[in-house]
Protein backbone atom coordinates (compact mmCIF):
# COMPACT_ATOMS: atom_id res chain seq x y z
CA UNK A 1 0.00 0.00 0.00
CA UNK A 2 3.09 2.18 0.31
CA UNK A 3 3.15 2.51 -2.92
CA UNK A 4 0.16 3.57 -4.19
CA UNK A 5 0.23 7.22 -3.82
CA UNK A 6 3.87 7.38 -5.05
CA UNK A 7 2.57 5.94 -7.71
CA UNK A 8 -0.70 8.26 -8.28
CA UNK A 9 1.66 11.24 -8.24
CA UNK A 10 4.49 9.43 -10.75
CA UNK A 11 0.95 8.73 -13.11
CA UNK A 12 -0.19 12.57 -12.62
CA UNK A 13 3.09 14.07 -13.18
CA UNK A 14 3.36 12.00 -16.55
CA UNK A 15 -0.12 12.44 -18.13
CA UNK A 16 0.23 15.77 -17.35
CA UNK A 17 1.83 15.27 -20.39
CA UNK A 18 -1.69 15.24 -22.63
CA UNK A 19 -2.81 18.73 -21.23
CA UNK A 20 -0.42 19.34 -23.79
CA UNK A 21 -2.86 17.99 -26.46
CA UNK A 22 -5.74 20.66 -25.92
CA UNK A 23 -3.86 23.25 -28.51
CA UNK A 24 -4.93 20.76 -31.46
CA UNK A 25 -7.82 22.24 -30.63
CA UNK A 26 -7.05 25.99 -31.26
CA UNK A 27 -8.36 27.36 -34.31
CA UNK A 28 -5.45 29.88 -35.23
CA UNK A 29 -6.18 32.50 -37.95
CA UNK A 30 -2.84 31.82 -39.25
CA UNK A 31 -0.83 28.30 -39.19
CA UNK A 32 2.06 29.55 -40.14
CA UNK A 33 2.21 31.65 -37.14
CA UNK A 34 0.86 29.40 -34.90
CA UNK A 35 3.22 26.47 -35.49
CA UNK A 36 6.61 28.71 -35.49
CA UNK A 37 5.38 29.78 -31.70
CA UNK A 38 4.68 26.52 -31.03
CA UNK A 39 8.19 25.19 -31.72
CA UNK A 40 9.94 27.61 -30.54
CA UNK A 41 8.12 27.84 -26.98
CA UNK A 42 8.60 23.89 -27.10
CA UNK A 43 12.37 24.34 -28.00
CA UNK A 44 12.87 27.03 -25.72
CA UNK A 45 11.49 24.72 -22.89
CA UNK A 46 13.62 21.55 -23.71
CA UNK A 47 17.05 23.60 -23.74
CA UNK A 48 16.13 25.66 -20.90
CA UNK A 49 15.21 22.29 -19.04
CA UNK A 50 18.39 20.80 -19.66
CA UNK A 51 20.78 23.90 -18.78
CA UNK A 52 18.97 24.89 -15.78
CA UNK A 53 17.52 21.47 -14.11
CA UNK A 54 19.02 18.65 -15.73
CA UNK A 55 22.81 18.98 -16.35
CA UNK A 56 23.57 21.03 -13.34
CA UNK A 57 22.07 19.20 -10.99
CA UNK A 58 23.23 16.12 -12.23
CA UNK A 59 26.93 17.70 -12.67
CA UNK A 60 26.37 18.54 -8.82
CA UNK A 61 25.38 14.88 -7.72
CA UNK A 62 28.53 13.51 -9.48
CA UNK A 63 30.83 16.22 -8.23
CA UNK A 64 29.60 15.06 -4.46
CA UNK A 65 31.22 11.63 -5.44
CA UNK A 66 33.81 12.30 -7.97
CA UNK A 67 36.97 15.22 -8.10
CA UNK A 68 35.77 18.31 -10.44
CA UNK A 69 38.18 16.93 -13.42
CA UNK A 70 36.41 13.76 -13.29
CA UNK A 71 32.88 15.27 -13.07
CA UNK A 72 33.83 17.25 -16.25
CA UNK A 73 34.66 14.19 -18.04
CA UNK A 74 31.79 11.92 -17.42
CA UNK A 75 29.48 15.50 -17.88
CA UNK A 76 31.12 16.04 -21.46
CA UNK A 77 30.96 12.07 -22.69
CA UNK A 78 27.65 11.49 -20.91
CA UNK A 79 26.37 14.78 -23.64
CA UNK A 80 28.06 13.60 -26.64
CA UNK A 81 26.83 10.47 -26.73
CA UNK A 82 23.44 11.89 -25.98
CA UNK A 83 24.51 14.10 -29.31
CA UNK A 84 25.09 10.84 -31.18
CA UNK A 85 22.28 8.89 -30.26
CA UNK A 86 20.27 11.68 -31.43
CA UNK A 87 21.94 12.44 -34.53
CA UNK A 88 21.75 8.35 -35.16
CA UNK A 89 18.27 8.20 -34.47
CA UNK A 90 17.42 11.07 -36.25
CA UNK A 91 18.41 8.90 -39.89
CA UNK A 92 16.45 6.13 -38.84
CA UNK A 93 13.32 7.82 -38.46
CA UNK A 94 12.02 7.37 -41.40
CA UNK A 95 8.25 7.67 -41.67
CA UNK A 96 6.04 7.08 -44.48
CA UNK A 97 4.64 10.97 -44.36
CA UNK A 98 7.55 12.95 -45.29
CA UNK A 99 6.92 15.62 -43.42
CA UNK A 100 9.36 16.88 -41.79
CA UNK A 101 6.94 18.52 -38.86
CA UNK A 102 6.05 14.51 -37.95
CA UNK A 103 9.69 13.47 -38.21
CA UNK A 104 10.09 16.70 -35.15
CA UNK A 105 6.94 15.25 -33.79
CA UNK A 106 8.05 11.16 -33.34
CA UNK A 107 11.76 12.47 -31.87
CA UNK A 108 10.70 14.49 -29.91
CA UNK A 109 8.77 11.41 -28.30
CA UNK A 110 11.64 9.30 -28.49
CA UNK A 111 13.38 11.81 -26.59
CA UNK A 112 10.62 13.18 -24.35
CA UNK A 113 9.88 8.94 -23.29
CA UNK A 114 13.77 8.58 -22.41
CA UNK A 115 13.42 11.95 -20.34
CA UNK A 116 10.56 10.49 -18.23
CA UNK A 117 11.49 7.69 -17.23
CA UNK A 118 13.91 9.02 -14.75
CA UNK A 119 12.15 11.90 -14.00
CA UNK A 120 9.67 9.32 -12.71
CA UNK A 121 11.28 7.35 -10.82
CA UNK A 122 12.78 10.60 -9.43
CA UNK A 123 8.94 11.90 -8.50
CA UNK A 124 8.27 7.60 -7.22
CA UNK A 125 11.11 7.97 -4.87
CA UNK A 126 10.98 10.74 -3.52
CA UNK A 127 7.11 10.56 -2.93
CA UNK A 128 8.17 7.00 -1.61
CA UNK A 129 10.69 8.13 0.81
CA UNK A 130 9.02 11.74 2.03
CA UNK A 131 5.59 12.79 0.37
CA UNK A 132 6.14 15.95 1.60
CA UNK A 133 8.79 16.46 -1.00
CA UNK A 134 7.26 13.80 -3.83
CA UNK A 135 4.26 16.40 -4.11
CA UNK A 136 5.83 20.19 -4.73
CA UNK A 137 8.31 18.11 -7.32
CA UNK A 138 4.91 16.04 -9.34
CA UNK A 139 3.63 19.71 -9.41
CA UNK A 140 6.83 21.21 -10.80
CA UNK A 141 6.92 18.41 -13.12
CA UNK A 142 3.70 18.22 -14.37
CA UNK A 143 3.95 22.32 -15.19
CA UNK A 144 7.17 21.25 -17.49
CA UNK A 145 5.28 18.40 -18.90
CA UNK A 146 2.46 20.48 -20.43
CA UNK A 147 4.45 21.90 -22.83
CA UNK A 148 5.87 18.72 -23.63
CA UNK A 149 3.05 17.45 -24.73
CA UNK A 150 3.14 20.52 -26.99
CA UNK A 151 6.55 19.28 -28.38
CA UNK A 152 4.96 15.69 -29.73
CA UNK A 153 1.43 16.66 -30.29
CA UNK A 154 1.56 19.67 -32.56
CA UNK A 155 3.92 18.88 -34.97
CA UNK A 156 1.95 15.01 -35.95
CA UNK A 157 -1.07 16.79 -35.60
CA UNK A 158 -0.15 19.50 -38.21
CA UNK A 159 1.47 16.82 -40.25
CA UNK A 160 -0.95 14.55 -40.45
CA UNK A 161 -4.26 16.30 -39.32
CA UNK A 162 -4.85 13.51 -36.97
CA UNK A 163 -6.10 14.37 -33.43
CA UNK A 164 -6.02 10.47 -32.63
CA UNK A 165 -2.49 9.73 -34.00
CA UNK A 166 -1.20 13.56 -31.81
CA UNK A 167 -3.00 11.92 -28.83
CA UNK A 168 -1.35 8.38 -29.06
CA UNK A 169 2.25 9.45 -29.38
CA UNK A 170 1.77 12.37 -26.64
CA UNK A 171 0.05 9.55 -24.51
CA UNK A 172 2.80 7.03 -25.10
CA UNK A 173 5.36 9.67 -23.75
CA UNK A 174 3.16 10.63 -20.59
CA UNK A 175 3.07 6.57 -19.87
CA UNK A 176 6.27 5.84 -19.94
CA UNK A 177 6.71 8.07 -16.34
CA UNK A 178 5.03 6.04 -13.90
CA UNK A 179 5.61 2.85 -15.57
CA UNK A 180 9.17 3.40 -16.37
CA UNK A 181 9.45 3.88 -12.89
CA UNK A 182 7.47 1.24 -11.62
CA UNK A 183 9.52 -1.49 -13.46
CA UNK A 184 12.83 0.27 -12.91
CA UNK A 185 11.96 0.14 -9.25
CA UNK A 186 10.99 -3.23 -9.11
CA UNK A 187 13.42 -4.77 -11.16
CA UNK A 188 15.99 -2.27 -11.05
CA UNK A 189 16.52 -0.78 -7.73
CA UNK A 190 19.53 -2.01 -6.57
CA UNK A 191 21.22 -0.59 -9.65
CA UNK A 192 19.15 3.11 -8.79
CA UNK A 193 21.05 5.74 -7.48
CA UNK A 194 21.94 8.84 -7.66
CA UNK A 195 24.81 8.67 -9.78
CA UNK A 196 23.08 6.11 -12.82
CA UNK A 197 20.05 8.71 -13.20
CA UNK A 198 22.54 11.93 -13.04
CA UNK A 199 23.99 10.10 -15.91
CA UNK A 200 20.74 9.34 -17.52
CA UNK A 201 19.25 13.04 -17.34
CA UNK A 202 22.58 14.51 -18.73
CA UNK A 203 22.68 12.39 -21.40
CA UNK A 204 18.88 13.28 -22.13
CA UNK A 205 19.96 16.64 -21.82
CA UNK A 206 22.53 16.46 -24.44
CA UNK A 207 19.58 14.62 -26.68
CA UNK A 208 17.22 18.04 -26.18
CA UNK A 209 19.37 20.43 -26.76
CA UNK A 210 20.70 18.52 -30.30
CA UNK A 211 17.21 18.26 -31.45
CA UNK A 212 15.83 21.53 -30.45
CA UNK A 213 18.69 23.19 -32.42
CA UNK A 214 19.33 20.67 -34.96
CA UNK A 215 16.05 19.82 -35.87
CA UNK A 216 13.17 22.10 -34.67
CA UNK A 217 14.86 25.69 -34.80
CA UNK A 218 15.67 25.07 -38.77
CA UNK A 219 11.76 24.26 -39.01
CA UNK A 220 10.47 26.88 -37.21
CA UNK A 221 12.58 29.20 -39.49
CA UNK A 222 10.85 28.14 -42.46
CA UNK A 223 7.93 29.88 -41.74
CA UNK A 224 10.08 33.25 -41.89
CA UNK A 225 8.08 34.51 -38.69
CA UNK A 226 10.83 35.45 -36.42
CA UNK A 227 8.47 37.34 -34.00
CA UNK A 228 6.20 34.94 -33.13
CA UNK A 229 9.74 32.46 -32.77
CA UNK A 230 11.22 35.25 -30.23
CA UNK A 231 7.73 35.31 -28.73
CA UNK A 232 7.38 31.32 -28.14
CA UNK A 233 10.94 31.64 -26.58
CA UNK A 234 9.96 34.29 -24.50
CA UNK A 235 7.12 32.29 -23.53
CA UNK A 236 9.00 29.00 -22.78
CA UNK A 237 11.97 31.64 -20.21
CA UNK A 238 8.16 32.95 -17.90
CA UNK A 239 7.45 29.76 -17.70
CA UNK A 240 10.57 28.17 -16.65
CA UNK A 241 11.67 31.43 -14.08
CA UNK A 242 8.08 30.41 -12.62
CA UNK A 243 8.52 26.87 -12.28
CA UNK A 244 12.28 27.86 -10.52
CA UNK A 245 10.99 30.32 -8.26
CA UNK A 246 7.84 28.74 -6.89
CA UNK A 247 8.96 24.94 -7.40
Amino acid sequence: MQIILPFILSSLAGLSTIIGCLFMFVKPKNTNKFIPLCLAFSLGIMILISITDLIPLSFISLNNKYSLITTIIITIVCFLLGTIFTLFINKKVNPTNESSLYRIGILSGIVLVLHNIPEGIATFMSSYQDISLGIPLTIAIMLHNIPEGICIAIPIYYATKNKLNALKYTLISGLSEPLGALIAFIILKNYINDFTIALILIFVGGMMITLSINEILPEAKKYNENKYIYLGLGLSIILILLNTLFF
